[in-house]
């Protein structure tokens, strides 16, 4: 039900569209989507596109997008990959959490810092080219 847009568990709209479009977008350019989710344990969304295909949208802000999922959701558990052909950049929000050792992921110096470490792992491995 999570890729149907008219099924939502939210009671403020009666549509939840984030899934179904990157489904639709990921499939309209030769990518894909998998989802496998445990009860209690928890769930994980994979997306893959075929960079060079004509209808891969951009990815837009990619480093601002990571930091403020980071940031704003200190109580779920990210793990996220992205992949390259020249490599991989793993970031796992529990690591950052020890590394930190209790400050807070929204405080402004450590979102900074957090940009400033995301944005150079992606340019490491050729992430937006």
């Amino acid at each position: 039900k999570v890729t149907d847009p008219y099924a939502t568990s939210r009671t403020t709209r009666k549509v939840g569209l984030g899934l179904p479009l990157i489904k639709m977008n990921t499939e309209n350019c030769g990518g894909g989507m998998h989802i496998e989710s445990q009860l209690g344990k928890g769930t994980r969304l994979t997306f893959w596109f075929r960079h060079d295909h004509w209808d891969r949208p951009p990815m837009g802000d990619l480093t601002g997008t990571l930091v403020m999922l980071l940031s704003q959701h200190e109580d779920i558990h990210m793990v996220i990959t992205y992949t390259t052909d020249s490599g991989q950049y793993v970031i796992d929000s529990e690591e950052l959490k020890e590394a930190l050792g209790g400050m807070s992921m929204n405080d402004l110096s450590i979102i900074r810092f957090l940009k400033e470490m995301v944005a150079e792992n992606l340019a490491q491995i050729g992430a937006n080219e």
